[in-house]
């Protein structure tokens, strides 16, 4: 990687945990997750280390991506926290987790830097681009780290917004490797678009998408907005070439039935009453039937927490009963690591702040579960097991 790119990635990323911009409130608790990520001693010593694990993009096998943004929510917020909190929910399961997923050839690139107002650059005047570029990517405020000069990397030309900027970090770590998985944390449903649209610019084979939600986030615009939480599935399914390549499981609060979504935009989706009369293993077995009957041999699973049923994970900005079981999800995970090509993976909509701490607690142990299973899904590796 050349210094150029290095710095690129440097002025739109910020070490893992440290996304979420603060100063004073949480900047404790921040510091003291990055600290355990990196292994190191102090703030400084993160940063070192947080650099040398962007120089090893090339080589490695799948990249850890926080993207700690929820403006792109319609309900209730809070998944901004959800990637710190995932993070959090792999020390408590495996406290030597950094080891394990150098052993796995797992890196994590950190977080992309969000400012909580904004959503995607396209909905941004050009005062607030440029007021934005001045603020993120002149010296860091806090004290947190000292950006690279001005003329390296021409910050005049970067995004802003943080479905735009990660879209920009995705281009960058495909283009040094072009075989790298994904492992994104969410954020809102809306921050799997700029995932799915640069693997799609990148990769040369067709992919499928499975998708399990309660919802259908098949919306093509929602109040005049093209990408947030109740669209990015549109505009993926368009992007993939429809012909049931998005897969969608778990659907259970639709304004519209099964028949209307799959006759009009050539998706494929298994409702959770039908999980619930036909059992798991056969529903599974008809997923994934299905996905080969595309003729792909790659997968990016995209999976909202709220597909599972919110007696096990309440935490979220839209939480639906009737929905599929933890057990369920996790054998989805595994089949489709053993029996396709995974190439990313994703968790969203995962909201520490929303209820009470034991609820929170719940769906944190619960999605950072998902996550381990997604890591060893991408992987092969017992690392991530337990």
């Amino acid at each position: 990687m050349t210094s150029e790119v290095l710095d690129e990635l440097v002025l739109m990323m910020r070490p893992a945990g440290g996304g979420i911009h603060m100063v004073s409130t949480g900047r404790a608790a921040q510091a003291a997750l990055q600290q355990r990520l990196y292994q190191s001693a102090n703030l400084a010593e993160v940063d070192a280390r947080w650099r040398e694990v962007l120089g090893q993009v090339r080589t490695a096998r799948v990249a850890i991506l926080g993207i700690p943004s929820d403006t792109g929510a319609g309900l209730v917020r809070g998944a901004a926290f959800g990637p710190a909190a995932l993070r959090e929910g792999f020390l408590a399961v495996f406290p030597d987790f950094p080891d394990r997923a150098r052993r796995a050839g797992v890196i994590d690139v950190g977080d992309v830097f969000v400012v909580p107002q904004l959503l995607h650059d396209e909905m941004l005047s050009q005062a607030q681009c440029d007021a934005t570029r001045a603020a993120i990517y002149g010296a860091r405020a806090g004290g947190q780290v000292v950006s690279p000069p001005a003329d390296a990397v021409r910050p005049s030309m970067l995004p802003v917004s943080p479905l735009s900027i990660a879209a920009r970090v995705m281009s960058v770590l495909l283009t040094i490797n072009p075989t790298l998985k994904i492992c994104m944390l969410g954020g809102d449903h809306s921050v799997t678009w700029p995932i799915v649209s640069a693997l799609a610019a990148h990769r040369q084979r067709p992919f499928a998408i499975v998708h399990p939600d309660a919802h259908t986030d098949l919306l093509p615009e929602r109040l005049g907005v093209k990408y947030c939480f109740a669209t990015w599935a549109y505009h993926a399914n368009e992007l993939i070439g429809r012909g049931g390549r998005l897969v969608q499981v778990g659907v259970r609060a639709s304004g519209y039935p099964r028949q209307h979504w799959e006759s009009t935009l050539g998706v494929r989706q298994f409702w959770a009453h039908e999980v619930a009369t036909r059992g798991d293993a056969a529903v599974i077995d008809d997923v994934l039937l299905h996905v080969r009957s595309t003729g792909v041999r790659d997968v990016y699973l995209s999976n909202d927490i709220d597909g599972t049923d919110a007696a096990w994970a309440p935490a979220t900005g839209a939480p639906e009963g009737g929905g599929l079981s933890v057990s369920f999800v996790r054998t989805l995970i595994a089949r489709l690591g053993r029996e396709f090509s995974l190439i990313g993976a994703d968790l969203v909509e995962v909201a520490p702040p929303i209820g009470a701490p034991e609820a929170a607690q719940r769906t944190v142990e619960v999605g950072a579960r998902y996550v381990l299973d997604s890591l060893a899904a991408l992987t092969g590796s017992d690392d991530f097991s337990s």
